[in-house]
């Protein structure tokens, strides 16, 4: 349970296992030997082994390509943990919990033993150990995309298999159920279904909505060209197309697209390829081409490119914080969404590095959180945390032993 006042006589985990019984009643209620009920119900999102506390739990997880070594850096207590190598990881997301290392022959799958379940009108925030739990077939290109109920792996040739949430929260794969059929990008859990785009006959991609089987529930009139890249937000599914974005959005179990164009004829090396944003938030961020950033303010249906330097990474929290962008001189920028304007600096924290889309190899990413951001820097071998709401100052640095080259948060 979310609490945001100062509680000092009580500790913060049975504050929040009091507020949560008084404020959830989700969740099955345990039984005793005799059949009598037990004091209280097992908390909504609650898995066993966990630990659930009053704030949120972040962690980042880190790999360095070269070595195949990875780290888990626990931002709470500072430690930095050993995790398993993962040779030839070429790439690392997450849904939030577990974080994908991304082979040519396979994801290796780790626990970050953190995460949040967001009930919209409070949270829950729980810990747990670091555990491995396999390995997903599938090479390069291969996309992971999760909900509270599923993860589902859609390869680069358009297939797609569903894996069991609540066997990964255990420890394990499972066994994952097919769907039929192939895609045009990836499969996305969102309201209880799944979300992709598929195409016939070499036309356009168009807007599908499947149900956890892989059966057609909703086609919803809408196309789109040369996909590339999705988000999961609270105003529905971002899928990124030619001439803009798509939308799908679901209400009271109606699913509608709509196009978020650009505006204008963008040329393709200047449209947005994927999307950074903190989880939660409906504003998307992309580079658009070397020296800008889109920003995408979903709710609104805008787009906003925002003039900048070289660009190497960029990332906002949302409505009120500022952009800020990595760029090739090594320091962090911010700017102002709306007008545009640098609002702030700081000196070059990482050597000269390429722009976005370079090549090379993986580059730097900027992580976001509800207070934080989070720059990783290989050649130093650390991590900074910035204040970004503090004219993006520096408030710890820390030193993980690796080249974290890749680098995603967890907990959020």
């Amino acid at each position: 349970m979310l609490v945001r006042n100062n509680v000092t006589s009580v500790a913060p985990a049975l504050v929040a296992a009091i507020l949560l019984t008084a404020g959830c009643g989700g969740g099955g209620v345990a039984k005793s030997g005799s059949g009598s009920a037990a004091s209280s119900p097992t908390p909504h999102g609650y898995v066993e082994g966990a630990t659930e506390v009053a704030e949120q739990q972040s962690r980042l997880l880190l790999g360095d390509p070269g070595s195949g070594e990875t780290r888990v850096l626990d931002l709470i207590t500072g430690k930095v943990h050993d995790t398993a190598r993962s040779p030839g990881s070429t790439a690392l997301t997450t849904d939030g919990r577990f974080g994908y290392f991304h082979g040519p022959d396979g994801t290796r799958v780790l626990d970050s033993g953190a995460w949040t379940v967001d009930h919209g009108d409070h949270v829950h925030y729980y810990r747990a150990k670091i555990q491995e739990v396999g390995d997903l077939p599938g090479g390069a290109g291969t996309s992971i995309r999760s909900d509270a109920g599923v993860t589902v792996a859609t390869s680069a040739d358009g297939e797609a298999s569903v894996y069991r949430r609540a066997d990964l929260d255990k420890g394990a794969l499972g066994t994952p159920s097919p769907l039929p059929g192939t895609f045009a990008g990836a499969v996305v859990p969102y309201a209880e279904h799944l979300v992709t785009l598929t195409a016939e006959s070499g036309g356009p991609a168009k807007a599908t909505v499947l149900d956890r089987s892989g059966k057609r529930v909703a086609a919803p009139e809408a196309e789109c060209e040369e996909p590339r890249g999705d988000a999961v937000t609270r105003r529905g599914v971002v899928l990124g197309c030619a001439d803009g974005a798509l939308l799908v959005h679901e209400d009271d179990g109606t699913f509608t697209a709509e196009k978020i164009p650009y505006g204008e004829d963008v040329p393709k090396d200047e449209r947005a390829e994927g999307f950074r944003h903190r989880p939660g938030s409906s504003t998307l961020t992309a580079p658009a081409g070397k020296d800008a950033v889109w920003v995408l303010d979903v709710g609104e249906g805008v787009w906003t490119r925002v003039e900048t330097g070289p660009v190497v990474a960029a990332n906002t929290a949302g409505a009120g914080s500022p952009l800020v962008v990595l760029e090739t001189d090594g320091a962090l920028h911010g700017y102002d969404i709306t007008t545009g304007k640098e609002t702030g600096v700081t000196d070059p924290l990482l050597e000269e590095l390429p722009e976005a889309g370079a090549g090379g190899g993986a580059v730097p990413v900027i992580e976001v959180d509800r207070s934080r951001a989070y720059l990783n820097d290989p050649e130093g071998k650390r991590v900074y945390e910035i204040d970004y709401n503090d004219d993006l100052r520096v408030a710890r640095t820390f030193d993980v032993g690796i080249r974290p080259s890749l680098m995603v948060e967890t907990g959020r």
